[in-house]
This record gives C-alpha cells, sequence and structure tokens, in this order.
C-alpha cells in the first residue's frame, strides 16, 4: 500500500529537526576541538613546508627542507646527503622508551588493579583515592619527587648504603633507566584506571567454573581472565604509549642532555635551533607515529573482541 504522501512529508521533517539538533549539541565541542587541535596542526603542517627564518619564525615560501632535515643530514665534505642518525636514534630512544614505559606499567598495573578490584567494596574508594593522588600534583613536582629518590645522595642510594648493599652511591640519574623509571612512576596510574575498570566486570565465577574443569591458574589467567580484560589493557596502554612517546618534563629533568626524546628535540628547533619548519616537521613525524600506534592497537582490540566473542 503507497505510504500517505503527508507521513512521509512529517516524517522527514522530523528526521531532518533531529538532525539539526543533534549539529547544535556537537558544535561546542566541534568548535573546540577545530580551535585547539585541527587548526594548530594544520599550521605545523603549513610551517613545515615553508622555509626557516633567520632569527626564527619563518619565511613565506613553499620548501623541503624542514621534511628533508629531518631523516637527512648533509656531508659537511662533499655536501651529499647522509642519513640523519642523530634524528633517528632520537625517534628509536623515544619509541623504545614509550613501550618500555607500557610494558612497566602493565607489569606493575596489573598487579595493582586486580588488588584494588578485589578488595571489599567498602574499601576500593580509599584504594582508588590512593593512585589518583599523584594526579593532583603538578607533573613538575611529581618528576623531581621521583627525581630525589634515585639521585646520587637521594632516598634509594641512602638506605642501599645503610644495609651495607653498596659501597659507594649508584649513578641513575641522567641515563634512559632514569628517564624509564620516571615515566613509568608519572603513567602508572593511566594503565591501573582502566584495567581496574575492566577487573570491576569481571565475573569471578568463569574463574571457579574453569577451575572446576581442572584449569591450571596459569591457562585459566591467560584463556579466561586476560582476554576479559583485554579492552582495559587495551585503553591503558594507548593512554601510557601516547604521552610517554612526545613527553618533555620527565625526559628533561631525568635525562638531562644525555637521553634526550623527541619531544626535546622539538623544543630546541623550535627554541635554540630557531629552525621552525624543521621543529613543525618533527610534529608531525611525530603525530604519524601516534597516529600509526593507534591504527595498530585498534586493531589488536578489535582482533580481541573477535576472538571473545
Amino acid at each position: 500500500m503507497p505510504r500517505n504522501p503527508t507521513a512521509a512529508a512529517s516524517e522527514s521533517a522530523v528526521a531532518r529537526a533531529e538532525t539539526r539538533r543533534r549539529w547544535s549539541l556537537a558544535l561546542p565541542a566541534l568548535t573546540v576541538i577545530t580551535l585547539c587541535s585541527i587548526l594548530p596542526l594544520g599550521v605545523m603542517v603549513a610551517y613545515s613546508f615553508m622555509e626557516a627564518g633567520q632569527y626564527g619564525n619563518v619565511q613565506w615560501g613553499f620548501s623541503l627542507e624542514g621534511w628533508r632535515a629531518v631523516f637527512l643530514d648533509r656531508d659537511f665534505f662533499d655536501d651529499s646527503y647522509i642519513p640523519a642518525t642523530a634524528h633517528l636514534t632520537i625517534l628509536a630512544r623515544s619509541i623504545l622508551l614509550a613501550l618500555a614505559t607500557t610494558a612497566l606499567t602493565f607489569v606493575f598495573g596489573i598487579p595493582t588493579a586486580w588488588f584494588i578490584a578485589t578488595r571489599p567494596p567498602a574499601t576500593r574508594a580509599y584504594w582508588m583515592f590512593l593512585i589518583t593522588v599523584p594526579f593532583w600534583t603538578n607533573l613538575l613536582v611529581r618528576t623531581i619527587a621521583i627525581q630525589e629518590v634515585i639521585r646520587a645522595d637521594g632516598t634509594l642510594n641512602r638506605l642501599l648504603l645503610a644495609t651495607g648493599l653498596i659501597d659507594e652511591p649508584l649513578q641513575m640519574m641522567f641515563t634512559n633507566g632514569a628517564v624509564l623509571v620516571g615515566m613509568t612512576y608519572v603513567y602508572l596510574p593511566l594503565m591501573v584506571l582502566p584495567v581496574y575498570a575492566a577487573i570491576e566486570k569481571f565475573d569471578f565465577r568463569l574463574a571457579e567454573a574453569a577451575y572446576d574443569l581442572h584449569a591450571s591458574r596459569l591457562y585459566c589467567l591467560r584463556r579466561v581472565v586476560l582476554p576479559l580484560m583485554w579492552p582495559g589493557i587495551v585503553a591503558g596502554s594507548i593512554l601510557v604509549f601516547i604521552p610517554a612517546l612526545g613527553a618533555y618534563v620527565t625526559p628533561r629533568l631525568m635525562g638531562g642532555g644525555r637521553a634526550m626524546m623527541w619531544g626535546n628535540l622539538i623544543d630546541l628547533q623550535f627554541g635554540q635551533g630557531r629552525n621552525w619548519p624543521l621543529g613543525a616537521a618533527l610534529s608531525i613525524t611525530l603525530t604519524l607515529v601516534v597516529v600509526g600506534a593507534m591504527v595498530w592497537y585498534a586493531r589488536r582490540a578489535a582482533k580481541g573482541d573477535a576472538t571473545n566473542g
């Protein structure tokens, strides 16, 4: 039976009104995203294809020199192009330290989240309060705090000297290890919180059923617990890896000039180097690496969901 034209027109008008209402509700968020994210990113893309000014800033002219300098250097003797080993080394260090930070926060975060999720409901809020306390302080303050623990005359060395385990203070500052310790401490809550949210929803009767079927603890953890925790693990890994890859404050204080990371290199080009196109190209390169990591994480999460399904 053909539809009533009047009813069809009314339904279409209602649908258009609903669409306008949704767009009006999303408009504030879209405006903020455009002004604070998309527009600055567009400026960086434009700067990366311009010429460097003599005293900073940019000159309005198309140039690929900024992008070339990300990966290639000019040989001092014959002016030929050679790989920019310094930049590539810093990029590799940044990725490896970000991955190591994600792995360490996973190792320490899973037991912590499990412990909190298995406490009585009346005390879980207290433990979560302790986890979120570091967020109440500035990142700089937290980094200085961990710096005071591992420096030559810090708390850790004093304890080791007092117990006789070492004869002289360990030099841990200004190394990749110090940066790793600092970033693990700073970003650990970002792993604990989403994993805790996943564990809290876990039905422990599934583990009991696995034990009843004579599954070992390791098999139960691998085949029952971890798959159900996978969304929280993926979310925590993203929350840790992305800021760790572009970290600036912690590597600056804990690594000094010996353990420079990509964020420090970007700051150097916009500051002392006065090479804004190179700094912009480095920033976009970091963004592309982050996008690639997020795509990989998303595919892993989808694969985990398909396996669980």
